[in-house]
This record gives C-alpha cells, structure tokens and sequence, in this order.
C-alpha cells in the first residue's frame, strides 16, 4: 500500500471516528466464510458497521484524536482486529455475546463508549449492561413521572372522601 492509500485509510477512519465516535475493538480471526458473512448480517441489521483494520492505520487515526482513554486501547491493537462502530452503546457487546456463543468469535478486545475505554473479554457484562442516551432519559422520565402518578390515582382513588373532606375543612374555617 502506497503512503497516499494510507492517508486516505487514516482520514476515512477519522471521518466515521467523528461521525460514531463509540467502537469495539474484537478479535474475529479463526471464523469460516459462512460464520463471517452471518456476522456481517447480523452487524447490518443491528446497524453496526464491522471494518477489519490493519492495526497501525487505525492506531494513527486513533492518535489523531490525543485522547488519554483511547491512549490506553492502544496495547490492545495487535493481531487480527475488527472494528465496529456503533450509535447504540450496548449493540456491540450484546451481538458478541451471543454470536460468540454460538462460535466461539468474536472475542472482545476493548470498547471505547461514552469517552471511556473498556479492555478485555471480561468486561463483556459491564458493556451489555450500558445503558444508551436514549434509555437513560426514558429512566429519568419514568422517574419523575413516578410521583405525580402516584399523587393523580391517590386522587382519582379517594375523590369522594377528598372532596367531602376540603368542603369540611373549608367550612370550618369559614
């Protein structure tokens, strides 16, 4: 590969960094034809995009970004890699899981979500568990909400004796 070819790698790899800075670095070496193209399947439908890298190209595009969290994916990039690049957090991290089950690959690497770096196949569980902005604000919600449900049925439950009970306690003071 020529060192133009290589810019353009690297900027290509900057450009999708930028659009969907979340990633998972996995091991998919040692999977069949079939298994890969059932992989890629599964990435698409899950709207995951999987690019096999070669590990220095995309250690460039990563330095590009001097950040001291990706700094530390960077012992992680040796031997076979494939990113994938995601808009929803814990996609990745579920798709391995159960894909791995099944073969055995991919092995997790390292994760970079949310501006923090994840290494190793034992942070598999943590990254399920990630929660995305979108879930995150519906949990939020759901707990504001909680109280004044709580308030609307107590009234809705009791509006007899509530109301006979204000009317009393209105005309006593009176």
């Amino acid at each position: 590969m020529r060192k133009e070819e290589k810019a353009q790698v690297i900027e290509g790899f900057e450009a999708v960094l930028e659009q969907t800075p979340d990633f998972y670095i996995a091991d998919i070496s040692g999977l069949n034809a079939d298994d890969t193209s059932s992989l890629r399947r599964a990435c698409f439908e899950k709207d995951i995009k999987l690019v096999v890298v070669k590990n220095t190209l995309f250690r460039k595009a990563l330095q590009n970004k001097e950040n001291e969290e990706i700094a530390n994916l960077y012992p992680t990039l040796v031997g076979p890699s494939a990113i994938m690049f995601t808009t929803v957090p814990n996609a990745p991290a579920k798709l391995i899981k159960e894909f791995g089950a099944k073969t055995g690959k991919p092995a997790l690497k390292a994760a970079y979500l949310q501006e923090c770096s994840y290494i190793g196949e034992d942070k598999l569980a943590t990254l399920i568990s990630i929660k995305s902005k979108e879930e995150l604000i519906g949990d939020v919600i759901g707990l504001l909400q909680s109280p004044v449900k709580n308030v609307i049925s107590g009234l809705k439950a009791n509006s007899a004796d509530l109301v006979a009970g204000l009317v009393k306690t209105l005309s006593e003071k009176e």
